[in-house]
């Protein structure tokens, strides 16, 4: 039997492992497509329902993940509780899943970092995207630097990779409080425009809001990433609970707020559904907030492409163990306590798709995987 991984992490490193994998770039976009085609100002109690809805299933993870704390998540239970012809079948699906999410994490981060440059002339020839003559490919080797950055951290190890996923995460969030609380000011001093100039609370009804709490729902997917790492955890039975928990707890808060500041300083049909925060403070002269809102935003980028491609090779090494793949996805590095072959390949695969296939290829296949 395959040796089982070191147990390191504590209750303080879940935390900003699952806020990190939770809050991804999604809040910067879905944020806006909410507001103006579902919920209106509303746009707060969609993310409450949502919440309540991704809590439960927060529950079931934790209790599943602290009573069979294994690193194969959702397989490790449907291999313990229905079998493993059907274990077989969802080990593959999160594969899928896990690898194609990666990757179309991975190709968000050129259009952002050129952003962040003042365009695209300024990224460095060695990492802008180059179209394909005669083809619709377009080839982005920032996408397959950043993934195989990220798995060269994973292979150094699981406390290595959960510091990163503190610093970057601490980063986002001071991001996103900041965003929130300069709105605020800015809606106090101006009256709440957005709230003055809406029709009405729930614009398209009760209908919409509910349409927007299953969009929203998006946006809390992530906290899984902590059950992959049971484990891992000094003391899963206490730890994961409260980690899964307290996380999911943590987004849904600044989600709220967020969502709150931002129908209140911009009327619903007039967000704009690709860069909300940046164009709520554009209508009120505050340019520089696009560089902050896209700094954020690569660093969620980070965060979540890290808890995209974690979960992977412990879902590899626990199929490996059962017998499912060949053992040599089993074995741990024994300075580093990784699964470093499994944690190569996934690294492999994620990147030659992110070089290869574009956004919208990558989404259908995380649909497909997810469903």
């Amino acid at each position: 039997m395959a040796a089982p991984l070191p147990k390191c992490l504590t209750f303080w490193q879940l935390i900003p492992l699952g806020v990190g994998s939770t809050i991804g770039a999604g809040v910067y976009v879905l944020i806006g497509t909410v507001a103006r085609e579902k919920a209106g100002p509303a746009l707060p109690l969609s993310f409450l329902i949502a919440g309540v809805a991704a809590g439960l299933a927060a529950l079931c993870y934790a209790e599943l993940a602290s009573r069979c704390p294994s690193a194969g998540s959702a397989y490790h239970y449907a291999y313990t509780t229905v079998g493993e012809v059907v274990a077989w079948l969802i080990g593959w699906a999160l594969i899928l899943e896990y690898s194609v999410g990666g990757a179309a994490v991975a190709r968000g981060i050129s259009p952002n970092l050129a952003t962040a440059l003042g365009g695209a002339d300024n990224v460095p020839f060695i990492l802008a995207r180059l179209p394909i003559p005669g083809t619709t490919m377009v080839l982005d080797p920032c996408a397959a630097l950043m993934v195989a950055l990220v798995t060269a951290l994973l292979s150094a190890g699981i406390k290595e990779s959960a510091n990163f996923q503190l610093g970057m995460t601490v980063a986002n969030v001071i991001i996103l409080v900041f965003v929130a609380v300069a709105g605020a000011w800015i809606g106090f001093t101006h009256g709440w425009p957005g709230y003055k100039d809406s029709p009405s609370y729930l614009p398209f009804g009760v209908s919409g809001l509910l349409g927007g709490a299953a969009m929203a729902f998006f946006s809390y997917i992530g906290f899984d990433t902590v059950a992959s790492t049971a484990e891992e955890v000094k003391h899963p039975q206490r730890d994961l609970p409260l980690g899964i928990g307290l996380s999911l707890t943590c987004c849904g808060a600044l989600y709220m707020v967020l969502a709150a500041v931002l129908v209140g300083l911009t009327p619903f049909d007039r967000i704009d559904p690709d860069t909300p925060m940046a164009q709520a403070f554009h209508t009120y002269h505050l340019h520089w907030a696009k560089y902050l809102v896209t700094g954020g935003a690569l660093a969620a980028l980070s965060t979540t492409l890290l808890g995209s491609l974690l979960p992977q090779p412990r879902i590899l090494m626990v199929m490996a163990r059962d017998g499912l793949l060949p053992g040599w996805f089993g074995r741990i590095d024994k300075g580093t306590g990784v699964p470093l072959n499994a944690t190569a390949v996934t690294g492999l695969l994620a990147a030659g798709m992110a070089f290869v296939l574009d956004i919208g290829q990558l989404s259908g296949m995380v649909s497909q995987a997810s469903l």
